[in-house]
């Protein structure tokens, strides 16, 4: 999915001019006079910030163009409410409600199914977090959400990862030198990689291997640790851990 075109939603981000605060207060407060014309300068002058926004979901399956016009409506909402004497920037109150209207969209035209009751819980929960935000600059706990919606913390917490798009095991999170880390590698197991070890029966390969590659396998597949907590124990970084637990493991199938 590509956000950088010139392109998207017939508006040609190039051209698009960036307003500074002050411009932005002085036309918040004409277009909530009622002056049409400022209040279309204020969102024209702001779409910069939307296109910023969503580039967070460049993950998702969603058509960027949808995404973004999805976006302009938090946005809208955003000059609509906002209250200049909360003496906040409007991006800093405008990113949230931005990102929470792109959520909503992606959550209620999600494949899977959520019951109602759930998605309600999650959008009073969303809802709630964008307010907190916009009051305390910074992200609230959930344990927070949960006291200011008079819900469980469980349910809480429940309702919002409903309506979270599950990710691949295989999703890259970090590339060093060409090495992709993905998903899977930071997720410990401590029973279906051990079951594979001990059936293999690969003690004699794993005696051929040098001392800091054995004490990785040992680590990942016999304690069931994480790369990363390898990595810290040992003092590498993760990205080296996955390359020697790789060459170890190529090594082991080599003798097989």
């Amino acid at each position: 999915m590509q956000y950088n075109k010139v392109e998207i939603s017939g508006v040609n981000t190039v051209d698009l001019k960036v307003l500074t605060e002050k411009e932005n207060n002085e036309l918040i407060q004409k277009a909530q006079k009622g002056d049409k014309k400022a209040r279309e300068k204020l969102i024209n002058g702001n779409l910069r910030l939307v296109l910023s926004v969503i580039q967070r979901f460049s993950s998702s399956k969603e058509p960027p163009d949808d995404l973004f016009q999805v976006g302009v409506v938090g946005l809208i909402k955003a000059i609509d409410n906002f209250d200049v004497s909360f003496m906040v920037k409007l991006s800093s109150y405008a990113v949230p409600m931005i990102a929470g209207e792109v959520k909503r969209y992606m959550r209620d035209f999600r494949p899977m199914r959520v019951s109602r009751s759930l998605r309600d819980l999650a959008y009073k929960a969303m809802q709630a977090k964008e307010a907190f935000i916009a009051s305390n600059q910074r992200e609230p706990t959930v344990d927070e959400i949960a006291e200011l919606i008079g819900e469980k913390r469980a349910d809480v917490v429940t309702a919002l990862e409903s309506v979270t798009d599950p990710v691949s095991l295989y999703e890259p999170v970090y590339s060093d030198a060409g090495d992709a880390l993905y998903i899977l590698d930071q997720v410990s197991d401590s029973y279906d990689d051990k079951s594979w070890l001990d059936e293999m029966t690969v003690k004699e390969a794993i005696n051929d291997l040098k001392p800091r590659e054995k004490n990785i396998l040992f680590l990942r597949f016999f304690r069931g640790r994480t790369q990363v907590e390898v990595a810290k124990e040992i003092g590498i970084s993760q990205a080296q851990v996955s390359r020697l637990e790789k060459s170890a493991l190529d090594k082991i199938k080599a003798q097989l």
